[in-house]
């Protein structure tokens, strides 16, 4: 079964256009959820409205009310709504370019595919597909979804393109509320050198497969338990180590991370050329005057 549009319209960049499709790039549908049921009867409960002098109401007494004052509102009407909606002509239209890396992470919002609706819209979108590729742009538009409009950055990815909605700015907290007490600081040359060997070692591919979610799993197994009429087993809360200073625990993590293979290569060259030094040294006078090495 073919998945279903979340949109369908046109895409159009100038007097060029072509229909196409809009798909949901995520879902949640295989997270794990509970219900909320009674402890005797374990039925499931139902959520009704409760007014704090009225009590039980019926949803269809229910208002839309705006907050502007501590609980002062005012109350928004369905044709209040109306005379501000959007009307959707359902053309993701195309206002600007920008380079592919300007736009900040933290305005992304939800993800979606897009993909050209039926055969005679597939020349007019690969056109358009190859043209954002080659300039390493993203493009710049607007859509309406669910009666609100949304400014959405579109980019080519595989053989389809990638639709990003963008968080409105009022959205988006200032950092100084949070970062302004943090010093700027100099950090100590040696501790910032063991930190950037650290991260040197422990630097890979990035693979999602790799970081699965823990606890989702642990839960599932659990749950499984639960079903055979075993008692779930209690993981052990890990335990605490020893509070050392800074210096020591970037020394210790590094004796502990395994060196990548080429590592190993150099060490062993240094190696063979000490030996020689050694044995060539001389006088055990001529060896106690050179420095001590001090250990990496």
């Amino acid at each position: 079964m073919a998945p279903r549009a979340s949109w369908k319209g046109y895409l159009k960049l100038s007097l060029v256009s072509c229909p196409v499709r809009l798909y949901p790039a995520t879902s949640t549908r295989d997270r794990i959820t509970f219900n909320q049921l009674h402890k005797d009867t374990h039925n499931r409960i139902n959520m009704k409205p409760v007014d704090p002098e009225l009590g039980l109401v019926e949803r269809s007494e229910l208002v839309k009310g705006y907050e502007y004052e501590d609980k002062q509102y005012v109350i928004i009407d369905q044709p209040d709504l109306d005379s501000v909606r959007i009307e959707s002509n359902h053309t993701m239209n195309i206002e600007a370019f920008v380079e592919a890396g300007s736009v900040d992470v933290i305005y992304q919002d939800a993800p979606y595919y897009l993909a050209p609706d039926g055969a005679m819209a597939e020349e007019t979108f690969i056109v358009l597909r190859e043209a954002l590729h080659k300039s390493g742009k993203l493009a710049i538009a607007r859509l309406v979804l669910s009666s609100r409009e949304r400014v959405i950055t579109i980019a080519p990815r595989e053989t389809g393109m990638f639709v990003c909605t963008l968080r409105n700015p009022r959205e988006v907290r200032n950092t100084a509320e949070y970062f302004d007490n943090i010093p700027v600081g100099e950090p100590d040359p040696e501790m910032l050198e063991l930190a950037e060997k650290l991260i040197e070692q422990k630097t890979t591919q990035f693979d999602p497969n790799t970081y699965e979610d823990r606890y989702e799993v642990a839960l599932m197994e659990m749950i499984k338990e639960k079903l055979k009429g075993h008692k779930p087993v209690v993981a052990a809360a890990p335990e605490r180590g020893n509070v050392i200073n800074l210096m020591d625990a970037l020394k210790a993590s590094l004796s502990q991370s395994k060196p990548p293979a080429k590592s190993k290569a150099r060490e062993k060259p240094a190696a063979k050329s000490a030996t020689k030094a050694a044995g060539a040294g001389g006088s055990a006078k001529s060896a106690a005057k050179r420095p001590a090495r001090k250990k990496a």
